[in-house]
């Protein structure tokens, strides 16, 4: 189980961090974008901290409140479960 949790972060917050820079490219072409609730929904399935580390490497959803205060309550909300289950 717990190398099936591992494999789990490793690969959503993966998932998360290239969303948000798809998103972010996406952006700068003015494109089609990928829907906020799809990027909070990679962040509640255990991707929070991938999509963090976009949010700020990219300079991207940083001046947006709903994913300053939201993404890093749902790492909080991720390492809480990530620590229940590896116990």
């Amino acid at each position: 189980m717990i190398t099936g949790l591992v494999v789990w972060f490793l690969f959503i917050n993966a998932v998360g961090y290239l969303v948000m820079a798809e998103d972010k490219k996406r952006a700068r072409r003015r494109s089609e974008r990928i829907p906020e609730k799809n990027l909070f929904l990679l962040a509640a399935i255990g991707g929070a901290l991938g999509v963090l580390i976009a949010m700020y490497r990219k300079r991207h959803k940083t001046k947006h409140s709903s994913f300053v205060i939201g993404i890093p309550l749902l790492l909080f909300l991720n390492a809480v479960l990530y620590g229940y289950f590896l116990k």
